[in-house]
């Protein structure tokens, strides 16, 4: 591949030098280092270049490292750069929801999926979110010991299921649940392995193992679009607000799209904050002084009283906690395009059909941008404490296809923190987390920790 500095109108960047990846092997390219660790293969080249050459199988791959040049990418994602074919694992689980969907269809479903979930919408979710967290709360004693990762699966599960579906029964959870979890292991196996080669119609075990949990997740899904369609449910749920919603020529989305989009949402507010607040219990408890710096600031905003959506604003600290997690510790890992004819990165033409890809994971870990980038430091979100590039952190994406969801998580995770560290402090066994990345960054196996009462 041959990529030049353009030549006609001027880039917003200096020109960037094109660095050659590690060898691959033939037909097979860079798969097997990829599939072994991606986290550790992206590192590797963001320790080549800003932007490094490389091969998933024969296609031919750019790695973007730069913050400017990763604003570039996702700016201008549906003009210069498309969005791939991420594989029919992805597709069977997300179908064509309006994380995929492109041009036209994108633009539509997004307009009538982003009212559901604005500010004002997300106002009337955070009382379910606190309700769900005190409930859990109430049912842990000191001494108690429990998996993290269970016990945050399962509140945000109940969360998402109260939040989207307008329901409240263990059934309706757990079933999603179980299937999500086969779902997203399955998708990180196929993307990250020779899966990801092989045409559609190969079976594999795998590709059943997907079909068989999104076949549960279509039959909880329609169940309780069936229940919303016949009226049994009056609650302002997401799903009620999708069911409502009409585009420009007053047409609704269909069943198949509801479908796609509750999925999505699903994903964003279950899966997603579940893995955010396993990682920041971890990090917190590796930290003394930063859950000290914490638990006063609960203390002083919130004293004997639950939180509510307006202590939001007034939880800085909990909300830098957030975002420090995020960045170590980023729940999407990587985001991939495709280059349009005309794309430019770093000043250079980009010949079609490349395609690009960026790493969280890596970016947020370079010290260019992060001073001790391996630190969980919270103070660096204070404003003006650190000089940070736009976009070298970006754990929810950005430009036009930005996560829809990023307030709603954000909400629910400073929300869900605010709730049970305001009671417990959570002594987590000591030891490495294992990122496992998939369709999300989960931490592998349990996550075991002694609960410790502050009141």
């Amino acid at each position: 591949m041959t990529i030049k500095a353009a030549e006609t109108a001027p880039t917003r960047t200096a020109l960037r030098r094109v660095v050659a990846g590690p060898p691959g092997l033939p037909y097979l390219g860079n798969l097997p280092q990829f599939g072994k660790d991606p986290l550790a293969f992206f590192e590797q080249l963001r320790s080549r270049g800003d932007l490094v050459h490389w091969r998933f199988g024969r296609t031919t791959c750019l790695f973007v490292a730069d913050p400017e040049c990763i604003g570039e990418l996702l700016s201008e994602v549906e003009h210069t750069f498309d969005q791939p074919d991420l594989g029919v694992a992805f597709r069977t689980l997300l179908g064509n929801g309006v994380v995929v969907a492109k041009g036209n269809d994108w633009r539509r479903k997004r307009s009538l999926v982003q009212p559901s979930v604005r500010p004002k919408q997300v106002r009337s979710y955070a009382a379910t979110m606190a309700q769900c967290a005190v409930d859990l709360a109430d049912r842990w004693s000191d001494g108690q010991r429990i998996d993290v990762k269970r016990e945050m699966s399962a509140l945000t599960q109940r969360i998402a299921v109260r939040t989207i579906f307008g329901v409240d029964t263990a059934g309706d959870a757990e079933a999603i649940g179980r299937a999500m979890e086969v779902a997203q292991h399955e998708i990180g196996v196929e993307f990250s392995g020779l899966g990801a080669l092989l045409p559609d119609w190969v079976p594999t075990p795998g590709r059943a193992r997907i079909k068989k949990a999104t076949a549960v997740i279509d039959a909880e899904v329609g169940r309780v679009v069936a229940r919303h369609r016949a009226g049994e449910t009056g609650r302002p749920d997401l799903l009620s607000r999708l069911l409502a919603a009409q585009d420009e020529s007053g047409a609704r989305l269909s069943d198949r799209e509801i479908r796609d989009e509750t999925v999505t949402l699903y994903i964003g507010g279950h899966e997603t904050t579940s893995s955010t607040l396993v990682w920041a219990w971890h990090l917190l408890a590796r930290n003394p002084r930063v859950r000290e710096a914490f638990g006063e600031e609960l203390d002083r905003v919130l004293g004997d009283r639950e939180p509510g959506y307006d202590d939001y604003a007034r939880l800085s600290y909990t909300q830098a906690v957030v975002k420090e997690t995020l960045r170590l510790y980023p729940t999407i890992w990587l985001l991939t395009g495709v280059a349009k004819p005309g794309a430019t990165l770093g000043g250079r033409t980009i010949p079609p059909g490349t395609r690009i890809w960026t790493s969280q994971w890596a970016t947020h870990r370079d010290a260019r941008w992060f001073r001790d980038p391996l630190e969980f430091r919270p103070e660096r979100w204070a404003r003006d404490a650190e000089e940070i590039p736009e976009y070298a952190w970006f754990p929810f994406g950005g430009g036009p296809r930005a996560c829809l969801g990023t307030r709603f998580a954000l909400v629910e995770a400073v929300l869900v923190l605010a709730v049970l560290g305001r009671r417990f402090d959570l002594a987590v066994d000591p030891g490495d987390l294992t990122p496992v990345p998939g369709l999300t960054l989960q931490a592998a196996g349990e996550v075991l920790a002694s609960v410790r009462g502050r009141r």
